[in-house]
């Protein structure tokens, strides 16, 4: 398995990646399938260029896109201190395995690198035990709860607020 930041090249594995993420789990993300399909694979493209953020790829030992992770810095310069994890996702064949936890110790390494980072942040569904626990055993704690903050199909979704502070 590899872990590395994807590049434009990476473009049609990581859309068909994420257009299944947001299948499989609709609930743990803000975008939506019908939103991201439209997507062109310009747009996706520019999504990977590494100006304010990158996305990490966990690569099968077949060349196959099996997780992925986009860290994201903060655009004001009062809130620099900060930077972002979003669209954290491991496919159904492979979880269990411990990429999740490899995929956020590559992105924590290459974060702890930033000038001036002081905290990480991220939002969890809240009925998310899986993923917390993991966040969790990485050093992030809860700070919030956003009750509501997504809705897919009529049902509401809370999420938890967490950090990790360096």
């Amino acid at each position: 398995m590899e872990i590395r930041i994807l590049n434009e090249s990476d473009a049609q594995l990581y859309q068909e990646v994420r257009l299944n993420a947001l299948k499989i789990n609709p609930e743990a993300f803000g975008s939506t399938y019908e939103r991201e399909v439209k997507f062109s694979l310009k747009s996706v493209v520019e999504r990977l260029k590494p100006v304010k953020e990158f996305v990490l790829g966990a690569i099968n030992y077949d060349g196959s896109l099996v997780g992925i992770v986009t860290f994201m810095r903060e655009n004001s310069l009062k809130t620099s201190h900060k930077r972002n994890v979003f669209g954290m996702y491991v496919a159904p064949e492979v979880r269990g395995q411990g990429l999740g936890k490899a995929l956020m110790i590559e992105l924590i390494r290459r974060a702890k690198k930033c000038d001036g980072l002081e905290q990480i942040n991220l939002t969890v569904v809240s009925e998310n035990n899986t993923a917390k626990n993991l966040y969790k055993t990485l050093g992030f704690e809860v700070y919030g709860v956003e009750r509501n903050a997504l809705k897919f199909n009529g049902q509401y979704f809370d999420e938890d607020l967490m950090v990790l502070n360096f």
